[in-house]
């Protein structure tokens, strides 16, 4: 196991990388000019020419292509993702900053969908084809359909400005995180419970089911011990692809929300070619998918004994 994410590890630096680079060499080739979008922001008007040639070339933008590459290789092998073009302050700074955010509004969305997803969708399965199982079904379709940036709009009009319940956006407290979490969380409980229905419909016709029964063990032990454990496992991956979406921000929402995390500021520094933010958040983001699936593979060996990584026989 150690060597196996060992290897992942290595695998990871070189995913990152290539990430990186892929994105700088789209900013350096789209169109435009990030001294002329930054300084029209910053000043209000137009910059001048030489505002803009001073600007260029006081952060390195005159440089060839390979230079800029070379540079950023080196910041970044010394810990440094640079500087925002915006704000002047370091990109980790800027980072660090917005997580909490962002992993807040994360965690308290995978708990709803969770919540709502796994009690549903095992009902459903043990229930196959009745009035729950339609029902549960027809509101999965809903959800699977109905836009994010739809339903935060719905809420904001129904709970904030007809009810007064919640704030409309905003960060700090814990009525300003009910109606993006509601938002988030609602449209990934919908498919999730689409795959744990259809996952434990698939074990529950298996052979060892149908053994674990005839020996006469309760329903309660074969459904939590034998059935869901095992009908886990594709769960957990599109769980786990899901908790690295939303750790790189979901942009939509937080937007709509005014939310301020590391996604609303990726989105503003896109607008506004700021570089180091877009090249290094990259990178963060990127880490986090690559951790997440980790540790997803390590949790296959907890829920089946049978999976094991073992790089020396190359099996796994």
């Amino acid at each position: 196991m150690k060597k196996y994410i060992a290897r992942r590890l290595a695998i990871a630096i070189i995913v990152m990388l290539g990430a990186s680079l892929l994105s700088f060499l789209l900013l350096y080739l789209a169109p435009g000019n990030p001294a002329h979008a930054i300084l029209t922001a910053q000043l209000g008007h137009d910059p001048s020419l030489e505002e803009v040639t001073f600007f260029m070339t006081q952060h390195d933008l005159n440089n060839p292509f390979l230079v800029q590459c070379s540079q950023w290789l080196y910041m970044i092998t010394h810990v440094n993702l640079g500087t925002s073009f915006r704000t002047g302050e370091p990109v980790l700074t800027e980072f660090l900053d917005r997580f909490p955010a962002t992993f807040e509004l994360a965690m308290a969305s995978m708990s709803i969908a969770v919540l709502i997803a796994i009690p549903v969708g095992v009902l459903s399965a043990l229930k196959q084809n009745s009035m729950l199982d339609h029902s549960s079904r027809l509101v999965a379709l809903w959800g699977v359909s109905m836009p994010n940036f739809w339903l935060g709009l719905l809420l904001i009009l129904f709970f904030s400005l007809n009810l007064g319940w919640f704030p409309c956006f905003g960060y700090g407290s814990l009525s300003h995180l009910v109606l993006p979490a509601i938002t988030l969380g609602t449209g990934l409980a919908a498919p999730l419970m689409r795959f744990i229905r259809a996952s434990m419909l698939e074990v529950l016709r298996q052979d060892y089911i149908r053994t674990a029964r005839s020996h006469g063990l309760s329903e309660g032990l074969i459904l939590w011990k034998h059935s869901f454990k095992n009908a886990l496992i594709p769960v957990i991956t599109y769980m786990g692809m899901q908790v690295g979406h939303l750790l790189g921000g979901a942009v939509i929402i937080e937007t709509i929300f005014a939310w301020p995390g590391i996604g609303k500021f990726l989105v503003d520094a896109i607008y506004a070619r700021d570089y180091p933010v877009i090249q290094g958040f990259v990178l963060i983001i990127a880490l986090f998918f690559i951790l997440t699936n980790l540790a997803v593979d390590i949790l296959y060996t907890y829920l089946d004994p049978r999976i094991r990584y073992d790089v020396e026989k190359g099996t796994n």
